[in-house]
């Protein structure tokens, strides 16, 4: 994190933080319902930021961890797959964090217009330092933080750029350049043998934050499945949002192929298993 804004740290160093753990805190710490906007956090007032939140799908991060631990022979590089330039912005950096590929860099103007963010502030602790760094403002305020609270600002900016790039996406500045990212399969491709390698897109099963991971939907078989990467097993799935794949598909129309036709027939000895 920037040490500018009065956080401890370097962009290298908040990538070496282990994400589970930082999402783990914020789960104890995040508010409901009472606005989250003070930046009285250096006093008493921190303890007002303590309430329970219903954590991420923990059946969802099993299965899809046991049913990919072949990626587990997947390269162990640093989890910045961008420069670490002191010039790269916030959302240049985490949008080029490993297991952060299925993000698209939201444009300042859209996060800087209030009317977008509206009812943001209520669900993200930290929200004015989260903002700030999101959009590399620097605080006025000099405040000084524990390493808790450090942590809890960045995973709070991350929970806030991603809410906002939930709503980003489905606009047609979002739209495009999530066709982008598309047309270069960098959201997968259906795992299902009769779909014929086909590019899906990313969905979550809720809108609301913290309740499941990130899936990927396959528009040819009409289902969706566990990202093939272990590194986006703890990505929120409210992130990209439940209408992403299907306003997708309704706005780029030649893009929808049609439905798989064919399906795995089950045989022993060549005859094929009878249904009850």
């Amino acid at each position: 994190m920037y040490s500018e804004r009065g956080i401890v740290g370097s962009k290298t160093e908040v990538a070496s933080l282990d994400r589970k753990r930082i999402n783990d805190t914020l789960d104890k710490h995040l508010v409901r319902s009472s606005p989250s906007t003070s930046r009285t956090v250096n006093g008493k007032d921190f303890s007002a930021l303590v309430g329970k939140q219903q954590p991420l799908d923990h059946k969802d991060q099993a299965n899809h961890n046991a049913s990919n631990e072949e990626s587990e022979t997947d390269s162990e590089e640093s989890d910045v797959s961008g420069s670490d330039g002191d010039d790269t912005s916030w959302i240049s950096w985490f949008c080029n964090l490993r297991g952060n590929e299925f993000f698209c860099e939201v444009e300042d103007d859209y996060i800087q217009d209030d009317f977008n963010l509206c009812g943001l502030s209520g669900q993200v602790p930290y929200y004015d330092y989260a903002l700030d760094l999101i959009l590399d403002v620097e605080s006025s305020h000099g405040d000084v933080f524990t390493e808790e609270q450090n942590e809890l600002i960045e995973s709070a900016a991350e929970m806030l750029y991603g809410l906002i790039h939930a709503r980003y996406v489905l606009t047609s500045k979002g739209m495009a350049a999530m066709l982008e990212k598309y047309k270069n399969y960098d959201f997968g491709r259906c795992p299902r043998v009769y779909c014929c390698g086909q590019p899906c897109l990313p969905v979550g099963q809720s809108d609301i934050p913290r309740s499941s991971t990130v899936k990927i939907y396959c528009p040819r078989c009409d289902d969706i499945y566990y990202p093939r990467s272990k590194y986006q097993s703890n990505i929120d799935g409210a992130y990209f949002g439940t209408t992403l794949p299907h306003l997708f598909l309704m706005t780029y129309g030649h893009l929808k192929p049609q439905k798989a036709s064919q399906s795995y027939v089950p045989r022993v000895f060549g005859f094929k298993v009878h249904k009850p």
